[in-house]
């Protein structure tokens, strides 16, 4: 039984159809309603968005929308038993992967045949393309996130390193100065399977394909394995925090915040986080643009909004989609999250770019991010079983790390199972 069914099975087995009914009906509505499921966006910006569906409303004075929003930790869960139950919600904002996982199993409209060309160009083309699966796009792109290099600047000044490396070349480097003249480490990044792909993307950067264009293995590459090489080469070398092996990204955070590493990989807000949880550790904090490899590339996030082939009213839904998601309202939204927008007009604006003099480090770290947007791009292909693949790289670059295996070993091993899906 492959990944997927299995998992759909254990649901189905696990989780009961009650929570198909679980929900309150909504009371009746005059005229037309349709439901958008957001995750995890109340009560902080609630006001935000009874503004946004109020003014949807009054342009459509026949139309209620119902705005259901869902914890981070249960929309995976209620959106696969609400598809499966012919009950899905009209528009619901998901992260690439698994909108991915569904797309595959021909959830989501083919917004090719809604959106017209035009106005597909007003998104920055790289996120739109991230969308885009097997020819289909199913998702419209809403507001983006692209990682930043927060960088301790007592450390590296006692490390003697002038400057944050801007590559993993230079990372190397860097670790091996600020471990030896102060004993702590430059960095941490995971390697536990089923937490962050950060790694993943790394590897991205540093040059290696993932899979070819049939979705076959391609990593098992030169390039593959001199990247599995520099990994096994920093950990040799002590370089790398010895828990990247059991603990998740949010140990990473915590090895920050108690001066015990010099950098960390994260979004520009959080140095509001590092600001209230470590203020001493804040006040030594600049931000730097993101780390990458000679590829150049950066990577962003995407959060997508998407309409299901169960829609009622799929040609409303996705205007509504287009709604939330046009400059006006991306601009608005990325102001009150600090995040980005993902439409060419919106990320153009100043508010991204004016660095005035009393700019703070959140505000500079927006412009930084902002500016990587030539470059970003979703590292990552929206393939159907992707933590499967990332399951395989990891657990064989552990067992090289670990000595239990050969670099040519590890990667012919994940190469022979990842290939086996395709019989």
């Amino acid at each position: 039984m492959r990944l997927w069914h299995r998992w759909i099975y254990g649901l189905l087995v696990g989780l009961s159809l009650v929570i198909l009914t679980s929900c309150a009906m909504a009371p009746p509505v005059q005229g037309t309603q349709i439901e958008f499921w957001t995750m995890q966006l109340q009560p902080k910006f609630t006001d935000y968005f009874n503004r946004l569906i109020a003014e949807f409303e009054a342009q459509h004075p026949n139309v209620h929308v119902r705005w259901v929003d869902i914890p981070w930790t249960a929309m995976q869960t209620k959106i696969l038993m609400a598809v499966l139950g012919g009950t899905a919600p009209d528009v619901v904002n998901l992260n690439p992967d698994f909108a991915a996982l569904l797309a595959g199993r021909n959830a989501w409209l083919n917004l090719n045949d809604y959106v017209p060309p035009a106005v597909r160009e007003r998104y920055l083309p790289n996120i739109w393309q991230a969308t885009t699966l097997e020819g289909k796009s199913f998702a419209v792109p809403w507001y983006l996130t692209s990682r930043v290099t927060i960088y301790n600047k007592a450390i590296l000044a006692a490390a003697g390193v002038d400057r944050p490396p801007e590559t993993f070349t230079e990372l190397a480097s860097v670790a091996k100065a600020v471990k030896e003249k102060t004993g702590k480490y430059a960095f941490f990044i995971t390697m536990v399977p089923e937490d962050s792909a950060e790694l993943m993307q790394a590897m991205v950067q540093m040059g290696v394909k993932l899979v070819d264009d049939q979705g076959r293995a391609a990593f098992n590459s030169p390039v593959g394995k001199a990247v599995f090489q520099y990994w096994l080469d920093l950990y040799r070398q002590g370089l790398l925090p010895p828990q990247v092996l059991t603990e998740g990204h949010r140990q990473g955070i915590e090895l920050y915040q108690s001066g015990q590493t010099a950098l960390l990989m994260t979004s520009p807000e959080f140095l509001n986080a590092i600001a209230t949880n470590a203020p001493s550790i804040a006040a030594v904090s600049a931000p730097a643009p993101q780390l990458t490899g000679d590829t150049g590339k950066k990577n962003v996030a995407v959060m997508n909004l998407l309409v299901p082939r169960q829609s009622r009213h799929p040609e409303l839904a996705v205007e509504f989609a287009l709604f939330v998601t046009n400059n006006e309202n991306q601009l608005a939204f990325a102001k009150e999250a600090n995040v980005l927008p993902s439409t060419q007009a919106a990320l153009a604006d100043p508010y991204f770019r004016a660095l005035g003099e009393n700019a703070t480090p959140v505000d500079i770290a927006r412009a930084v991010s902002a500016a990587q947007m030539t470059q970003a791009e979703v590292l990552i292909p929206p393939l159907r079983d992707i933590k499967e693949l990332q399951r395989l790289l990891y657990e064989n670059l552990q067992a090289v790390l670990l000595g239990q295996k050969t670099i040519d070993q590890a990667l012919k091993d994940a190469e022979t199972l990842w290939n086996s899906r395709f019989g």
